[in-house]
C-alpha cells in the first residue's frame, strides 16, 4: 500500500488547512451513502406529512400578519433585526460558528499556521450556512403568515429584506463570538436607532432603503469581526469547543436537558447573603430571590419573558377567538415557561432532593412544597405587571371581563409551572424510547424521543388549547390546575419518589420500640 501524501512543510497555509482538513475528514467519521440516503428520507416524510399540510392550510387561511404596507414591513423587520442582535451574539458567546471538534482545533493550535487561515475558512462556510437558513426561514414564515409575497410589488423588497436580515443575523453570530459585551450591547443601540430612524423617514422606498441598511451594517460586522480573528483567545475557545463537544454527545444520546446543564451559568457572589446573622438560613422565599439574583444572565432573562408572557397570555384570553389570539395565548404560555425556569436554581435542587430520597430523606410533599414556593410566587409577581399594562395601556377590544381574564391567566401560569415541573423532573431517556415504532411509513421512533425531549413545550401547547375550548373561565382555571397536577404527577413518577402513607409508618415505628 501507498503511503498517503503528506504536505510539504513550506507549502502556503490555505494548503495545509485544506490538506488537514482533507486527512480529518478521512478518519472513519464521515456520513455514508445510506446515513444521507435516510436522512434524505426522513425530510421527504416530515415535508409530506407535516410540510405540505402546514402550507396548504396557512395559504388557504386568512392573513394572521398583515404586512402589505411600507411602514408596517420596515418596523415588523426593525424589530426582528434588533431581536437578530441581541439574540445573535449571545449565542455566538454559546456557540459561535468558531466551535470545532477539539482534536481538529488542538491540531491547527499545534502547528504554525495563524489562526485567521483554519478559523477564517470555517467561519466562512459556517456563516453562509447561517445566513441562508435565516433567509429560507423569513422567507417562509413572511409567505405563511403574511401578505408580503402575495404580490410582486412587495415580494421584492421582502425577499431584499430577508436575505439583509439573514446576512445580518450570521455577521452577528460571528461578531457575539469575537467581541465583547460592551460591543454587543453597542450593536444593539445601533440596530435599535437605525431601525427607528428608517420607520420614522417612511415612505415607499423604505423597505428597500432597510434592506440596504442591512446589507451594510453585516458588510462592516463582518469585515470588522473577520479582522478580529487574529487576537481571538485560542484557549477559550478550546474550552468551548469541548463543552459543545460533550453537549454534542448528551444530545445524541438522548439527554438533552444534560446538555443545557452545561451551559448552564455558574452562581457567584451574594452567598453569604443566604445565611442570617444569627447563622440560621433565610427563608424559602428570600433564598429563591437571592439566588436567582446570583445569576444575572438568567434573572434578567426571566424578567424579560415573564412579564411578556403574562401580557401575551392575557391577550389572547382576552381577546376575540380567532387562531392570531390562540397563537398569542400559547406563545405567552411558553414565555411563562421559559421563564420560569430562568427565574432561580429551585428546580434543579428539587430533582436532586427527591431522586436521591435515602441521601436527603424521605419528607412527603414538604420537598415539592418548599421549592416550588419561589417559583409560583415569582410567576405569578413577574405575569401580573405584564397583564395589567397589556389590557390598560393599548386601546384594544376585549371579549373577556377582567375578572375572567385573571381567572384564565391565572390557569395559564399554573399549566406553565405543571409543564415545568414536568420537564425539570426529567432524567435520562428511557431505554423503550428507543425500540422501533414499525409502520408502513417506515420507523418512527424518533418522533417518541423528539415529543420526550420537548414535553414541556407539548404539555403548555396542549393545556392552552384544552382551556380555549372551555366556554367559562372558572371551567378553564379548573382545567388548568387538574393539567398542572396531572403533570406533576407524572414528573414525581418520573424521579421514582412515591408517597407513603403515615399510618403505616407510624405502626412500624411502635413495632420496633
Amino acid at each position: 500500500m501507498s503511503a498517503p501524501a503528506r504536505t510539504a512543510p513550506d507549502a502556503a497555509p490555505d494548503v495545509r488547512v485544506r490538506s488537514v482538513w482533507h486527512h480529518h475528514a478521512r478518519r472513519g467519521g464521515r456520513t455514508t451513502v445510506r446515513g444521507r440516503a435516510y436522512t434524505a428520507y426522513l425530510l421527504v416524510l416530515f415535508g409530506l406529512f407535516y410540510g405540505v399540510p402546514v402550507v396548504h392550510a396557512a395559504s388557504t387561511a386568512p392573513t394572521l400578519v398583515p404586512l402589505a404596507a411600507a411602514d408596517r414591513t420596515v418596523a415588523a423587520v426593525s424589530a426582528l433585526a434588533v431581536a437578530a442582535c441581541a439574540g445573535a451574539p449571545l449565542l455566538g458567546r454559546l456557540w459561535g460558528p468558531l466551535v470545532m471538534r477539539p482534536f481538529l482545533l488542538h491540531v491547527f493550535t499545534t502547528t504554525d499556521i495563524p489562526p485567521t487561515h483554519y478559523l477564517g475558512a470555517i467561519a466562512q462556510r459556517r456563516l453562509a450556512y447561517a445566513g441562508t437558513t435565516v433567509l429560507l426561514a423569513t422567507a417562509s414564515a413572511g409567505h405563511l403568515a403574511t401578505d408580503l409575497f402575495d404580490r410582486l410589488d412587495t415580494a421584492l423588497p421582502g425577499l431584499a429584506l430577508a436575505a439583509g436580515l439573514g446576512a445580518l443575523t450570521a455577521a452577528a453570530w460571528l461578531w457575539g463570538q469575537v467581541r465583547g459585551a460592551f460591543d454587543h450591547l453597542a450593536l444593539v443601540a445601533a440596530a435599535g436607532v437605525v431601525g427607528v430612524a428608517v420607520t420614522v423617514a417612511g415612505g415607499t422606498g423604505a423597505p428597500w432603503l432597510l434592506a440596504g441598511a442591512l446589507t451594510v451594517a453585516a458588510a462592516a460586522l463582518g469585515r470588522v469581526a473577520f479582522r478580529s480573528l487574529a487576537a481571538l483567545d485560542l484557549a477559550r475557545l478550546a474550552r468551548e469547543s469541548a463543552r459543545a463537544s460533550q453537549a454534542r454527545a448528551y444530545a445524541w444520546t438522548g439527554t438533552l436537558h444534560h446538555a443545557f446543564d452545561l451551559y448552564r451559568p455558574e452562581p457567584r457572589a451574594r452567598t453569604a447573603v443566604l445565611v442570617r446573622a444569627d447563622g440560621r438560613l433565610r427563608g424559602h422565599l428570600a433564598r429563591g430571590a437571592v439566588r436567582a439574583l446570583r445569576t444575572p444572565g438568567r434573572a434578567l432573562a426571566a424578567a424579560v419573558f415573564l412579564p411578556a408572557g403574562g401580557a401575551g397570555t392575557a391577550l389572547g384570553a382576552a381577546g376575540p377567538e380567532s387562531g392570531r389570539t390562540f397563537a398569542l395565548w400559547a406563545t405567552g404560555a411558553i414565555c411563562l415557561y421559559l421563564g420560569s425556569g430562568w427565574v432561580g436554581e429551585t428546580w434543579r435542587d428539587l430533582r436532586e432532593e427527591l431522586t436521591l430520597a435515602p441521601l436527603f430523606g424521605d419528607r412527603w410533599g414538604t420537598a415539592p412544597a418548599r421549592a416550588l414556593a419561589w417559583p409560583v410566587v415569582a410567576v405569578l409577581v413577574g405575569a401580573c405587571p405584564g397583564a395589567a399594562l397589556a389590557l390598560l395601556v393599548p386601546p384594544t377590544a376585549l371579549a373577556t371581563g377582567p375578572a375572567d381574564t385573571a381567572l384564565l391567566v391565572a390557569g395559564s401560569a399554573v399549566v406553565a409551572l405543571g409543564a415545568r415541573f414536568l420537564r425539570e423532573m426529567k432524567g435520562d431517556l428511557p431505554l423503550e424510547l428507543l425500540l422501533p415504532v414499525l409502520t408502513p411509513l417506515g420507523d418512527l421512533s424518533g418522533l417518541r424521543v423528539l415529543r420526550w425531549q420537548f414535553d414541556g413545550v407539548v404539555a403548555v401547547v396542549l393545556g392552552i388549547a384544552l382551556l380555549d375550548l372551555v366556554p367559562s373561565a372558572p371551567g378553564a382555571t379548573a382545567l388548568g390546575a387538574a393539567v398542572a397536577v396531572c403533570c406533576v404527577r407524572a414528573g414525581l413518577r418520573r424521579t421514582g419518589w412515591v408517597r407513603r402513607r403515615p399510618l403505616p409508618r407510624l405502626g412500624g415505628r411502635a413495632r420496633r420500640a
